[in-house]
């Protein structure tokens, strides 16, 4: 995948999970974010900022057409982070 977002595959959304099993039955060891995993987070987020899904806010004043400095950790959690997890079953992200 490419941080604009491009290389991400066509079609719907996976099935959500049950997030609360998965925490239990994954061991910790195995919840892991790679760099290639961040590459792809960091183009998620482009496109998200891109198509209005991520907007600024008082405390986040960010300019979305700025590709450097973008919104920040809270906004992202906030605004991306716990709908996609919330919506996928409940699970980190790292799972």
């Amino acid at each position: 995948s490419r941080p604009d977002g491009a290389g991400t595959p066509p079609g719907p959304p996976p099935a959500p999970q049950d997030g609360e099993l998965l925490h239990k039955k994954v061991p910790m060891q195995r919840w892991c974010v790679t760099r290639d995993d961040l590459v792809h987070f960091q183009g998620l987020v482009l496109r998200a900022v891109r198509e209005g899904s991520i907007q600024p806010t008082d405390r986040d004043p960010f300019d979305p057409a700025d590709t450097s400095i973008g919104p920040n950790i809270h906004t992202v959690t906030r605004q991306y982070i716990k709908p996609v997890t919330a919506a996928a079953g409940g699970m980190s992200w790292a799972l």
